[in-house]
């Protein structure tokens, strides 16, 4: 949502598509007849309940991102525990791709990280790019950030038309808010 302050516009994490809450349904009925069981008596289930419980609560707070925010340095890509910061100076381009265009511009790709709980969370091995960041819960509209330096990241914010606007008005000299920072 847009706070319309100094603290820059902020666009939380996109809501599943129907793919990813399919997997999160399935990953938490397993999880869910496992704790029963554990609960029940079945001794033999208390330790992976509790494995589970532990690993959810890690992708939660340091993979699954809550929200991206641009304001008038850069991007903040962050987390329950952490936080990321991409200058706006490093950012080339900023667009959006359907399913089609991702596949052409990055091939196959390997995932490294989490994934099916909630999303895809960590990095992305790809024939044609290499390693990239991937923090998506959706499976279309994604937002392929091209990077100066470094790799690019490939996210889903809510609302990506206006992220993307967001981004290349923050960027774009002569803006506004350049105006603002050089005053």
């Amino acid at each position: 949502m847009s706070n319309g302050n100094d603290n820059g516009t902020s666009f939380p994490l996109a809501p599943m598509s129907p793919l990813m809450l399919t997997l999160t349904t399935v990953i938490y009925a397993v999880t869910a007849i496992i704790v029963i069981g554990a609960l029940a008596g079945a001794t033999a289930l208390a330790i992976p309940a509790v494995l589970i419980a532990v690993l959810y609560a890690w992708i939660w707070l340091r993979f699954r991102p809550t929200r991206f925010t641009v304001h008038t340095g850069g991007l903040a890509i962050e987390w329950p525990m952490r936080r990321v910061e991409i200058p706006l100076a490093d950012i080339a381009d900023a667009r959006i791709l359907d399913k089609e265009q991702l596949k052409t511009a990055i091939g196959w790709g390997l995932r490294v990280g989490a994934g099916g709980l909630w999303g895809g969370f960590g990095r992305l091995w790809t024939k044609h790019r290499g390693l990239i960041h991937l923090y998506i819960s959706r499976t279309d509209r994604f937002v392929w950030i091209e990077r100066r330096h470094g790799k690019p990241w490939l996210i889903t914010p809510d609302r990506p038309e206006e992220f993307v606007v967001v981004i290349d008005r923050q960027s774009t000299p002569g803006t506004e808010s350049d105006m603002d920072t050089q005053k």
